[in-house]
Formats: structure tokens, C-alpha cells, sequence
């Protein structure tokens, strides 16, 4: 059945990594019987356990792929699909049925099929495993369509969340763009507070040099004026001083200006 049927490379794959897997549950029961102790034994069937939990898994993934690839084959591929999926899921049963032989006869009644963990079982997934022999292949499209629901509803609340982190990540670039702007904003206005900053500086020193430049300036006045009345004290207090005279402005006039009008009289005259 294989040799004509045409399989995707996904599912080729899928049917190696199945056949592999039971090809080593089935040396590992042969082992089995060889094991006499019993702690040995049960360390051997949790292993075997362990690989038939992963070929469920991988089952579960060859019959994901033959729904998605129904479309796209004829039927009569789609039929050789399914038949090759029931074969591998009675394959499986077959190991399934022998681990609890074992399992009954070592009086390890605590080890559950597909075992999801310390203490934890998967009743469902085993239920469904050691039922898939004796359903129908209606209900086996049932069953899978049932699966494929739920997978979508999960797919669909996974969009949800990635859509809610997109969106608060959208926020979140806004508010950090408003807050980039707002610290532009800032620096600029930090700037022109430095820039003021600067020509008050300047402005401060000009006026500096100003007012000392006018202190100078009444200084020099103060003196001339404290001068000017320290002269006139002094020409007030004693008149008759020679070196107030020669001051210009200040000395009286001279006499001889009558002297050289009345010779000019008495030259007329004669």
C-alpha cells in the first residue's frame, strides 16, 4: 500500500518516525521477557510507555496532517491515509494490551497508561487509544473532527492574546513616540534657558562696566567740585592771597585801566 499511494514529505516523515517507534516497542517487549527482575522490568516499561505516549503524539500529528492534506488528494489516497492511521493506532493497542499484561503481573497497579507526569495520568488520551480499535470510522471522524474543533477554538483564543499583545505593544510605541517628543520638547526649552541665561550674563557685565565707568566719572566731578569750593573758602577766609590771584576768573581787577584811560583824555584835550 505504500509503495503506490503518494504521501507529502511532512507525512513521510511522520509515518518513519511512527514505524521507528514501534519497531523499538517491539524489541523492547522481546527484551522484556528476558528481564527476571522485577525493578528492572518496571524501569523498562516506563520507558516503553514513554516511547508509546510520543507515538500517540505523533499519530495524533500524522492524522492533523491527512485532514489538512483531504482536500488536495483523491479519495482513494485519502482512503489508504486512514486505513495506514487505523493500522498504526491497532499496532499501538497491541503494545498498549501488553504493557498491562506486564504492568498486572508485576502488581504495579500505580503506573497509569501515558503517564503525563509524577502522580498524574492521562485518562482521556488513554481512553481514546485503547477505544480507537473498536470504533467505527465514523466515529473515529468524529472523534477527530472533535479534536480539530478544539485545536481551533485554542488557535482562535492564542490570536486573541497575540492580537491583545500587539495592541498594547501599538500603545505602548505611541506613548513611548509622545514621550520622545515631549523630551524634545525639553531640551529645546533648555536651550533657550541656556541661550538666556547666557545674554543675561552678558547684559549683567555691560552694566557692570557702565556703572563703574560712571562712578569714575562722578568721582572725578566730586573732586573738581570739592576743589572749587575749597577756593572759593579760601578766597572768602583770606582775599589778599597772591596765589588765589594768578587763579583766572577768580583774582580783582587791575587798577591800571583808569590810569591808561586818563592819559588818553589828556591827550585829547592837548
Amino acid at each position: 500500500m505504500a509503495g503506490p499511494m503518494q504521501m507529502s514529505a511532512e507525512l513521510e516523515q511522520l509515518d518513519g518516525e511512527i514505524h521507528d517507534i514501534l519497531r523499538a516497542l517491539s524489541n523492547g517487549f522481546q527484551k522484556l521477557d528476558k528481564v527476571k527482575d522485577p525493578n528492572r522490568q518496571t524501569k523498562q516499561l516506563e520507558e516503553l510507555t514513554g516511547k508509546m505516549r510520543e507515538c500517540k503524539r505523533l499519530i495524533k500529528e500524522f492524522d492533523r496532517e491527512i485532514k489538512d492534506e483531504e482536500s488536495r488528494n483523491p479519495p482513494e489516497v485519502n482512503k489508504q491515509l486512514n486505513e495506514k492511521k487505523q493500522s498504526m493506532i491497532k499496532e499501538l493497542n497491541t503494545y498498549v494490551a501488553l504493557r498491562k499484561t506486564y504492568t498486572s503481573s508485576l502488581g504495579n497497579k500505580r503506573v497509569e497508561l501515558f503517564d503525563m507526569g509524577a502522580g498524574g495520568s492521562d485518562p482521556v488520551g488513554e481512553e481514546n487509544v485503547q477505544l480507537a480499535s473498536e470504533m467505527s470510522n465514523q466515529e473515529l471522524i468524529n472523534a477527530g473532527t472533535k479534536t480539530m474543533d478544539e485545536t481551533d477554538q485554542a488557535i482562535e483564543r492564542s490570536k486573541m492574546v497575540v492580537e491583545q499583545t500587539i495592541e498594547v505593544g501599538t500603545q505602548t510605541a505611541v506613548n513611548l513616540k509622545g514621550q520622545t517628543e515631549q523630551m524634545g520638547r525639553i531640551v529645546n526649552e533648555l536651550d533657550t534657558i541656556q541661550f538666556s541665561i547666557k545674554k543675561a550674563s552678558q547684559l549683567v557685565k555691560e552694566i557692570g562696566r557702565q556703572v563703574a565707568t560712571d562712578k569714575c566719572i562722578m568721582f572725578f566731578l566730586f573732586l573738581i567740585v570739592c576743589g572749587v569750593i575749597a577756593i572759593i573758602i579760601v578766597k572768602i577766609v583770606n582775599p589778599h592771597n597772591k596765589n588765589i590771584r594768578d587763579i583766572p576768573g577768580l583774582a580783582p581787577p587791575a587798577p591800571t585801566s583808569r590810569k591808561l584811560l586818563s592819559s588818553d583824555a589828556f591827550a585829547v584835550f592837548q
